[in-house]
């Protein structure tokens, strides 16, 4: 009786909330610039994927908190740079980061069981990273602030079911995704990052979510 009575008294706003609310998936790619590759190359694009709640607060806002990980990498070897061809240097590093990014929609993006709903829409928010490099060579600090930010489309295809592309850039503040920082571990040149430009990478995912609508309460 008990739970029938709270569930009458809550059922309305607990619903509300619940058709604002998505579970997704992401399945994609990571790409690096640095040192090691000053401009992106798809050839370097490496497997990611990540998982994320998101709220939508109304058709033109939407909250989200996501969990990301992967690998990035990249190689001297093919570039048309005679130092980089000299350097012959390579590397791996997995990452792993959790970030809060706010998404702006340029589309009214609601709940309409019988129109054609999508959006694109532009994001930006703050989050840590840490990551892994297959050889670490110094004593440097492998986790630290990034502030992601990109675009992306999102459709629901049919309820509750959503799909999405997004192409997200991280700012990072460190010079060492690629093992090869602007400290110098080396007096050789050759293993000295340009200390004037940090390291970056990017985000490249296709996502699938669940929208709840239902509230189940207890009998």
């Amino acid at each position: 009786m008990t739970a029938s009575i709270c569930c009458f008294i809550l059922f309305p706003l607990s619903a509300t909330f619940a058709q604002r609310v998505e579970f997704g998936a992401g399945l994609g790619g990571f790409n690096y610039k640095g040192d090691i590759a000053p401009h992106l190359r798809l050839k370097f694009f490496k497997p990611g994927g990540s998982l994320f709640f998101r709220y939508n607060p109304n058709s033109a806002l939407s909250l989200r908190a996501e969990i990301a990980g992967g690998l990035i990498g990249a190689k001297d070897e093919g570039s048309k740079d005679p130092y980089q061809q000299v350097r012959n240097m390579s590397f791996n590093t997995r990452i792993f980061e959790g970030s809060a990014v706010a998404e702006y929609n340029f589309l009214d993006y609601e709940d309409r069981r019988f129109a054609v709903n999508w959006t694109p829409y532009v994001f930006g928010g703050i989050g840590l990273n840490t990551f892994k490099p297959e050889v670490k060579t110094g004593d440097y600090k492998t986790s630290g602030l990034v502030l992601p930010y990109g675009v992306g489309i999102k459709y629901q295809i049919r309820r509750p079911w959503n799909i999405g592309i997004e192409y997200g850039a991280r700012k990072t503040f460190t010079d060492y995704l690629d093992n090869l920082g602007g400290d110098p571990a080396s007096t050789d040149k050759l293993m000295q990052g340009d200390p004037s430009t940090k390291d970056s990478y990017y985000y490249l995912r296709f996502s699938v979510t669940y929208t709840f609508y239902r509230i189940f309460c207890p009998k």
